[in-house]
């Protein structure tokens, strides 16, 4: 993967070249970005541009240049070359001297499991899905071994793989260059993983650890003050929008929408897109009505259809209504209905009139906490019918839920 073909962060683009470039490489890096911000695709680029043959052989000639020499042309170190043999082995993911480290889930019962028992999924699953988070992941993986029952399984990178990843890196370089591990998502690993510990403080001469999380709260201590810090900005709206206009080849009102609901995750994006035909504001309306007009039995009706849809479909649902009271607080803020989309004003005209600002806020706290709930697992039913309950009380008895 090049950098040019990752979505915005121009600045951290540079800065990592630059880094290669000047040899200020760390030997230990954590990339920390939150989900949809590129994190892992910058991991892959950066891999790539360090075995590029193009990059290592101008990096090792400018320590030796001639004098009186041509200068050296800085865009020929801009990027990976994608021709060489490295960068084509790189972009497939099966250089031997890139190595990938992942949560995984158990084939069998009697044979612990590391990441290289799933490294044809991995192939698959980046190329097809590179800003996919790890519910994406390990949905790919049961899909693809039918592992029906291991579903609700939470991915681990046990200590069996801390130990495959110490082999792998004792190893010598197979074609004389760098030896990269990418650890993705380090916050899945136990305190099995301080195995590493001294691997990543004294590694091999030219071994490059790249870790990326979404979270350092929940990576091992030990291991995060070993690493040189990488922080990755959320995408802004702008940089999404053009990058669904020219990668997905919608046009500029859609992208910008899109944009503005995914809130810098372009993994969301991506969702959105993928879901633009469902009608989440007739969905919206249905359920609005049940809780204000048509009563429990609408209601009931409705949470059923709604749990019925994927995960991922009640969360994208919830991000479009957080996104209709966001507009409709503005909206009111600003007295500027002109401002709005044609598609939702007089849906968002008509939200104002039954819910004010304190009311609008409430509803939009208990959908954050259901999105929040969503993602672990909750069941469909039981939280669509509190949700309901909660908000015909918030609507018409002004009642806002406090939780401590």
């Amino acid at each position: 993967m090049q950098f040019q073909s990752i979505t915005g962060q121009e600045d951290l683009k540079k800065q990592l070249k630059d880094l290669v470039q000047q040899n200020r490489l760390s030997h230990a890096l954590l990339f920390l970005g939150k989900e949809g911000s590129g994190a892992l695709q910058l991991a892959l680029a950066l891999a790539q541009y360090l075995v590029c043959e193009k990059i290592s052989t101008n990096n090792s000639s400018s320590t030796n240049s001639i004098l009186f020499d041509q200068p050296s042309s800085s865009s020929s170190l801009n990027d990976a070359c994608e021709i060489c043999s490295a960068c084509k082995k790189a972009n497939q993911l099966i250089h031997p001297d890139i190595h990938f480290s992942y949560p995984v889930i158990t084939k069998k019962s009697d044979k612990p499991p590391i990441s290289t028992d799933f490294i044809s999924e991995w192939r698959e699953f980046v190329q097809q899905n590179n800003y996919g988070n790890v519910y994406d992941w390990l949905k790919h993986v049961v899909d693809k071994n039918k592992l029906v029952k291991s579903e609700n399984k939470q991915g681990n990178i046990s200590a069996n793989e801390c130990n495959d990843i110490i082999r792998k890196l004792s190893l010598k370089s197979f074609e004389g260059g760098y030896k990269i591990l990418i650890l993705w998502m380090p916050e899945f690993l136990g305190n099995q993983g301080n195995k590493l510990l001294k691997l990543i403080e004294e590694p091999p001469p030219n071994t490059l650890f790249i870790l990326v999380s979404e979270n350092d709260g929940k990576v091992l201590p030990t291991i995060l003050s070993r690493c040189q810090l990488v922080k990755i900005p959320a995408l802004t709206s702008k940089e999404i929008e053009l990058a669904l206009i020219e990668k997905n080849n919608i046009d500029s009102n859609q992208a910008r929408q899109i944009a503005l609901l995914s809130q810098g995750n372009y993994r969301e994006a991506l969702q959105f897109l993928q879901n633009a035909e469902e009608d989440w504001q007739n969905l919206l309306r249905e359920w609005l009505n049940a809780v204000l007009k048509t009563g429990p039995i609408a209601q009931t009706k409705w949470v059923e259809e709604i749990s019925r849809q994927g995960r991922e479909n009640q969360k994208q649902f919830l991000l479009y209504f957080n996104h209709i009271l966001e507009q409709a607080i503005r909206c009111k803020l600003l007295n500027d209905e002109n401002s709005l989309p044609d598609k939702e004003k007089d849906f968002i005209v008509r939200l104002n009139k039954i819910a004010d600002l304190s009311q609008q806020q409430a509803i939009i706290e208990e959908l954050d906490k259901a999105m929040y709930y969503i993602e672990r697992n909750a069941n469909a039913k039981i939280l669509f019918h509190a949700l309901t309950i909660k908000l015909y009380h918030i609507i018409q008895d002004k009642i806002v839920f406090l939780t401590p």
